[in-house]
């Protein structure tokens, strides 16, 4: 008996670039003394000297504060931009990034209501019958945040937001990546960057050492460096009395990239992990995945679960455990595919571990680990590419229907594949009875192709649809431009494309062509299936 291999292995066999790096990193920016409301009272009586503990004093520092933004904005010429509800920011960072030339700087300043955890002064009463006094509590309350967007000459593009209301708390949102491409550019290595990625490096091993290198030293720098450059709502005496910003990590996600030799693959390959690895969420999967022992009301809460996503035409595999979230999911660029492994830590308390900045080696280990034995945990019965080229060889070539020449469906074809897979999620969309157009097949096919759409021309869908036509698979609507499936083409769509990965390429090398009988489980079965979808249309049609 051969034992099913793990996804390690065979990612071993067929990976010919593979990189480790943080990805974003959300941090908080806090003064450690103003977190609770008898620090707040202690910086207003005892630091300030005034008589009552009341925000009331904070009003004309937060005034101050919003002059400060708005001179440093004129100063400098940067647009102010306030969010509408609705409106992206990241979005519009982008549309900026574009058409900004400097090598450092910021790019615009964003104004946005949200909801924040801040101060409040109440009246208060202490014994039946007596006065009130002023009181410090915190609560939540819709307040002006202002988003700087800026360009790091080492770190690339980030944001640092402040609130606008006493005690100014606010985040930093950074990413490995952007600093990875960054520094290779500087130190003149050739590479090719995928989204949050790289698809090719002329020098992998120079790579991987920049990446680690993004740690809390360099981070707290960078900070320091920003902090003192943008408009600061502490005055300098604040300052130096000891009442300064630190860094506590929010959000760190830690991604392993890994580039296949035949990208055409992929996919199939991924979705191979997905149908044997469903049950990952189990308990006693998850505490191996993260090296965590698993409580009774860690699994009774439902704290451990997993979850396939499917955005458009790409699925996701989903691991949760608490707050952390392990994501795995294929990744595409114009000229290559891999596979992505990545751990997003919301909590780092989830491993007794703390929040400051200094913490993120610590983090760092727990998050690149759990990549690591995600993949080995996971199993496969078999290497997708086991068997391919017997599967192709047996495709029709190029046949003449009715004086036209139909050219070859080869099933291992990626653009084929990809031309089934859309037809049956056009079917589970409910066009099977309207029928679908030529519009609605090309972006869908893009997608599942990894292309932009304006790379597929309407003469291209075309030409798929007329060979799926003259092979019977789909027919036209009569007095449309629509098509739907046929009975041939529905049955060889469904059966082709959802047993390609299962079913075709590890049976051809144990059955026999031709010895394939008419009674055996699986006909039984795609008979039943097609009985069911019938009934599911006609009940539809009805």
């Amino acid at each position: 008996m051969t034992l099913p291999k793990n996804v390690a292995e065979l990612q071993h066999e067929n990976v010919v670039f593979e990189l480790e790096c943080i990805d974003r990193m959300y941090m908080n920016l806090y003064v450690p003394q103003l977190t609770s409301a008898e620090g707040v009272a202690a910086y207003f009586r005892g630091y300030k000297g005034h008589r009552f503990a009341s925000t009331k004093e904070a009003v004309a520092m937060s005034e101050g504060f919003r002059r400060q933004v708005f001179d440093f904005a004129e100063r400098h010429g940067i647009p102010i931009i306030r969010f509408e509800k609705g409106m992206r920011k990241d979005d519009v960072m982008h549309k900026r990034l574009r058409k900004f030339k400097a090598p450092e700087g910021v790019v615009f300043i964003g104004i946005a209501q949200e909801k924040a955890r801040v101060p409040r002064t109440i009246r208060k009463r202490f014994g039946e019958g007596e006065g009130t006094i002023p009181w410090i509590d915190y609560t939540t309350a819709m307040v002006n945040h202002y988003y700087f967007y800026c360009v790091d000459e080492d770190f690339g593009a980030f944001f640092i937001k402040f609130c606008s209301y006493f005690p100014y708390t606010g985040k930093l949102c950074i990413n490995g990546h952007e600093y990875l491409n960054r520094q290779l550019a500087r130190r003149g290595i050739e590479f090719e960057a995928l989204d949050n990625g790289l698809l090719r490096c002329a020098n992998p091993a120079a790579a991987q050492r920049i990446a680690e290198g993004f740690g809390e030293k360099k981070i707290e720098r960078f900070f320091r460096k920003w902090l003192a450059a943008l408009p600061h709502p502490y005055p300098v005496a604040d300052r130096k009395a000891g009442y300064r910003y630190r860094l506590s990590v929010l959000q760190a996600e830690f991604s392993l990239t890994q580039i296949w030799d035949h990208p055409r693959h992929g996919r199939e390959f991924f979705e191979e992990i997905i149908r044997e690895n469903i049950d990952l969420g189990r308990p006693e999967t998850v505490q191996l995945i993260f090296a965590r022992k698993m409580r009774k009301s860690t699994v009774a809460g439902g704290r451990c679960r997993t979850r396939i996503v499917t955005e458009g035409v790409i699925p996701s595999l989903h691991v949760y455990y608490k707050n952390t979230h392990l994501k795995q999911y294929h990744k595409t660029g114009r000229r290559g595919a891999g596979l992505r492994t990545e751990t997003t830590i919301n909590n780092s308390y989830d491993f007794g571990v703390g929040r400051l900045l200094g913490n993120l080696p610590k983090l760092r280990e727990i998050g690149f680990a759990a990549n690591r034995r995600m993949l080995e945990v996971e199993k496969a019965s078999h290497d997708c590419r086991v068997g391919a080229q017997t599967f192709e060889a047996l495709q029709s070539p190029a046949t003449t229907v009715e004086g036209q020449r139909a050219s070859a469906l080869r099933f291992g074809d990626a653009r084929v594949q990809a031309l089934f897979a859309v037809l049956l999620l056009l079917l589970l969309l409910c066009l099977q009875l309207e029928g679908f157009r030529n519009r609605q097949l090309r972006p869908l096919l893009a997608q599942m192709l990894g292309l932009e759409e304006n790379n597929i021309s309407p003469g291209r869908v075309s030409y798929e649809l007329r060979r799926l036509r003259l092979h019977g698979l789909i027919e036209r609507i009569e007095g449309t431009h629509r098509y739907h499936l046929t009975a041939e083409g529905l049955r060889t769509v469904v059966f082709y494309q959802r047993t390609y990965a299962r079913v075709i390429r590890p049976g051809l090398s144990i059955i026999p062509i031709g010895s394939c009988g008419q009674d055996l489980p699986v006909i039984r079965a795609f008979h039943k299936l097609q009985s069911e979808i019938d009934a599911y249309i006609i009940q539809k049609a009805a």
